[in-house]
């Protein structure tokens, strides 16, 4: 049975329990957190989108098109579908000579509720670019555009079909995976992700691996340790991008910059580099609850970083989250588990 990461009270009662396991490995894959099952395979959704972007830019197609900050974090977000995000993503394609009907994502309404009811009240309908992975399909397209200029054929014919396990773009998307946790994808259990392409159930063990290596580049290619960094220093200077108001992600990386890089993924995973210290983080929660997944991953930081003036608050506003009711009435709170904090404590 996992460990009991996140409680809920309500008022000063224990509500409910949020279980799960986390990871915290250096680069040469020793291990400085364990608790519970690491080795148990998980699907990290997008928590992975920042090595699923290497191929952006270890193929030269980042530099070829000349995509911007805020383009290449947006290549590794989630975003909540704001005017800021949609035009980017636009953008992007504009460049390429394409539209949002190059996107394979699928159609999404924006996750902001206030750019929901706007575009409600003026009748506009939700395209492919306010999914929240339309800024990573848009880097995909941009790798698919540059293979098709080295090999002469039309660019969108080419990139038709990207998400595809087989096509050329996916198979690169792959590899780079491959290489930085270290597991052979091919023969992990694979499923379909929310936004259609292929994703894999690794171990929390090797995802965070992957974290570790992303943040120092060690055991990485030259070409993906220059991709990585490139990457999170895009994110850093651009952290809107990566989720949006009042987001988790881009709130703590707004706040610590390049000491901090991490992503939330669907039902409950997050995955995190810390590069001063040379870590990368990868915790599940199993009920795929995102706000235990927020607050666990706040407590890690919170646990690992030295930090200096708003941060601590920042970060115990999310681990310690307070819950209110619709009347803005305080009613409970979320907390570390006594497990959680016990592996977290100085050794």
């Amino acid at each position: 049975m996992s460990p009991i990461l996140i409680e809920v009270l309500r008022g000063n009662a224990l509500e409910s329990r949020h279980a799960g396991a986390l990871a915290i490995v250096d680069a040469s894959g020793a291990v400085h957190t364990a608790l519970g099952d690491i080795d148990r395979p998980i699907f990290p959704r997008s928590a992975v989108k920042l090595l699923q972007a290497l191929p952006l830019v270890a193929s030269g197609a980042a530099e070829a098109f000349q995509l911007t900050d805020e383009e290449l974090a947006l290549a590794c977000a989630s975003h909540s579908g704001e005017p800021q995000h949609v035009a980017t993503a636009a953008g992007v394609l504009a460049r390429l000579g394409l539209d949002e009907t190059a996107l394979e994502c699928g159609t999404q309404w924006p996750a902001r509720e206030p750019v929901l009811r706007g575009m409600l009240a003026r009748g506009e309908l939700a395209t492919a670019l306010h999914n929240n992975c339309s800024g990573k399909h848009s880097g995909f397209v941009c790798v698919a555009c540059l293979m098709a200029r080295q090999v002469g054929t039309d660019p969108a014919a080419f990139a038709r079909g990207y998400v595809a396990a087989n096509h050329p773009v996916m198979r690169e998307v792959s590899a780079a995976l491959s290489a930085a946790t270290g597991v052979d994808v091919e023969h992990a259990q694979r499923g379909i992700d929310g936004c259609s392409i292929p994703t894999f159930a690794l171990p929390l063990r090797s995802l965070a691996l992957a974290f570790a290596r992303a943040g120092t580049g060690q055991g990485l290619s030259d070409a993906n340790a220059r991709a990585a960094r490139r990457l999170r220093e895009a994110v850093a200077r651009a952290p809107f991008m990566v989720g949006g108001t009042d987001r988790f992600d881009t709130r703590v990386m707004q706040t610590l910059g390049e000491r901090l890089f991490c992503k939330i993924g669907a039902e409950g995973v997050y995955c995190a580099a810390l590069p001063e210290l040379g870590l990368g983080v990868a915790l599940k929660v199993d009920d795929g609850a995102a706000r235990a997944a927020e607050a666990a991953m706040a407590a890690v930081a919170q646990a690992l970083l030295k930090t200096e003036d708003d941060v601590p608050d920042l970060l115990q506003g999310y681990s310690h989250l307070v819950l209110c009711n619709w009347r803005g009435t305080e009613v409970g709170a979320l907390r570390p588990a006594e497990a959680l904090n016990r592996a977290l404590s100085p050794r």
